[in-house]
């Protein structure tokens, strides 16, 4: 996986205030600065079942869903919302400031890097369940990183869209 879509949106990050990172244009759709919450948090769960993965010492047979599946013979997401079960679905954070979330970009970013000549050298069959796409591996779940920052690149053009007509001191 390569960096450049993380690393494209640490430069986005850039280009807003903290209003516009902040501002929700309707009840129950993310702001900005929520969305990048989500995005690091989850990274970071995904490159802790790569971690798992590495130092298991017990083979998983099982696989994939049929949804797992499709996921992954695709490349990614289909184009589509998701939306997860409520006790899933906790609101991200909306109070990081943008040197914060910087700052956290930042170390996803260093963790892929660690990974990303190690992950290849993990046995296969060292797995980790997930709960809507089955048994993955290391492998797999490096790559789920890049795959979800690249399916939140729809919503985060829907967001910017929506701040078109806020102003920088909301």
């Amino acid at each position: 996986m390569s960096v450049k879509v993380i690393e494209t949106y640490k430069n986005n990050l850039q280009n807003y205030t903290i209003e516009q990172l902040r501002y929700i244009t309707a009840e129950g759709i993310w702001s900005i600065g929520q969305m990048y919450d989500h995005l690091i948090v989850v990274a970071h769960e995904y490159l802790d079942n790569v971690e798992t993965c590495a130092s298991s010492k017990e083979e998983q047979l099982l696989g994939k869903t049929e949804f797992g599946e499709n996921l992954f013979k695709n490349g990614g997401f289909p184009p589509i919302k998701i939306k997860l079960p409520d006790e899933l679905n906790s609101p991200p954070n909306n109070s990081d400031s943008i040197e914060n979330l910087m700052s956290r970009l930042d170390q996803v970013i260093h963790r892929v890097r660690h990974w990303e000549s190690k992950v290849g050298t993990i046995n296969p069959n060292y797995k980790v369940n997930h709960g809507g796409f089955g048994w993955l591996n290391a492998k797999d779940w490096y790559d789920l990183v890049s795959m979800h920052f690249v399916h939140h690149l729809r919503q985060k053009c829907e967001l910017d869209h929506k701040l078109v007509n806020v102003p920088n001191n909301i």
